[in-house]
């Protein structure tokens, strides 16, 4: 799997009265992440599949949708069908995590898999062969706005170890509190995807921001043991 760093843009951070125009303002992304909630595996209600259709319409690079959702078996497939590049799910939502995976693949997106800071990477060793991508949640899923949670890095560190010895072939994302002082902790630990909410639409120039982002990112990848 690539080691270089991955940009994706939160869309929870965006002017939601302007989303056309806040897409067009991360261009220079890698992914544009869009969280999905409905009110009950989270305590928060944001977007749903129609939004999330106009959005892959205009958006300048492929969507990374994050399902925080019940029954994702359910809902997920439908994502990948309107044309996202990434849908994961959250494992403590899922009833049969190598399904919902092959139904995401079938339906022609890369399946992740999202896994709470509570939540133990080794209880999910034996599913992970079946996705594309772990996410490694660096707050707890359902709001914006936390700050960066050190204490999951060892969950980056063992997955990224086990990356690199070919045992798993998969994207290692992050996602809460990611900003220009976390993101090299995070690229240190293994992390090559990057959630990025306010660092990037909170700034007054977001590629700069974007462009900053990737080169810490970079410098703390080269830091790693080859």
């Amino acid at each position: 799997m690539t080691r270089e760093p991955m940009i994706a843009p939160s869309l929870l951070s965006a002017d939601f009265a302007r989303l056309a125009d806040e897409t067009a303002r991360i261009a220079d992304a890698d992914w544009l992440h869009v969280d999905v909630m409905d009110a009950h595996f989270v305590p928060n209600l944001t977007l749903g599949r129609p939004v999330v259709e106009a959005i892959a319409r205009v958006s300048p690079v492929p969507l990374d949708c994050h399902l925080m959702i019940e029954d994702p078996e359910r809902w997920a497939p439908g994502y990948a069908e309107l044309g996202a590049r990434n849908v994961t799910v959250h494992a403590e939502a899922c009833t049969d995590p190598p399904a919902v995976a092959r139904d995401i693949r079938a339906a022609g997106a890369l399946a992740g898999l999202a896994l709470k800071p509570g939540t133990p990477l080794e209880a999910y060793l034996d599913v992970l062969p079946d996705f594309d991508t772990l996410l490694v949640m660096t707050v707890e899923p359902g709001f914006g706005g936390q700050a960066f949670m050190a204490k999951v890095l060892p969950k980056v560190r063992e997955a990224r170890r086990l990356v690199d010895s070919g045992h798993l072939a998969l994207f290692l994302e992050v996602d809460g509190g990611i900003n220009a002082d976390t993101i090299e902790q995070a690229a240190d630990a293994g992390a090559d995807v990057f959630v990025a909410g306010s660092a990037v639409y909170g700034a007054a120039d977001p590629a700069a921001a974007i462009a900053a982002l990737r080169a810490r990112a970079r410098t703390a990848t080269g830091r790693r043991p080859a």
